[in-house]
């Protein structure tokens, strides 16, 4: 909910890392949750973050992507991609249902569950601040670090 506090969560993250939004309180965070790694758009999506990450970090901002894919998927998505930031491991879904993205989708002509591609902020006090649902690539990273400029 836009303008509500985010409830606190942990996940494993890349890097041996283990995530708490509430270790983050001080720093506005992108989340960015994405359906798979190695696909197409999220390579692409994956591949803009990544471009314009020194944009983020001058901005005092992190950026966090987020699948249901394995921590040794997301280590080796993240080391083929060059990505200078962590991605989180939800395999259970927990994030991904307080957030909301987990719909029933079309996949070659199939329904499949799967994560809607959205973004959030939120800022230095853990206040959700905007969301972008039904996210398309092109354009997408650059118009969230233009958000992102203005807190």
């Amino acid at each position: 909910m836009i303008d509500k506090p985010v409830a606190d969560f942990t996940l494993p993250a890349t890097g041996g890392h283990v995530f708490s939004l509430s270790a983050q309180r001080g720093t506005p965070l992108v989340l960015y949750f994405y359906p798979k790694d190695s696909t197409p758009g999220c390579t692409t999506e994956a591949q803009q973050f990544r471009d314009l990450h020194p944009e983020f970090v001058a901005a005092g901002c992190g950026v966090l992507g987020v699948s249901r894919d394995s921590l040794r998927s997301h280590e080796n998505f993240k080391a083929k991609q060059g990505l200078p930031f962590e991605l989180l491991s939800d395999g259970d879904e927990a994030l991904c249902r307080q957030f909301d993205v987990i719909r029933n989708k079309k996949l070659y002509g199939k329904e499949v569950r799967g994560i809607e591609r959205s973004t959030f902020v939120i800022d230095r006090d853990g206040v959700l601040r905007r969301e972008w649902r039904g996210v398309k690539v092109p354009g997408h990273a650059q118009e969230v670090l233009d958000y992102v400029k203005t807190l």
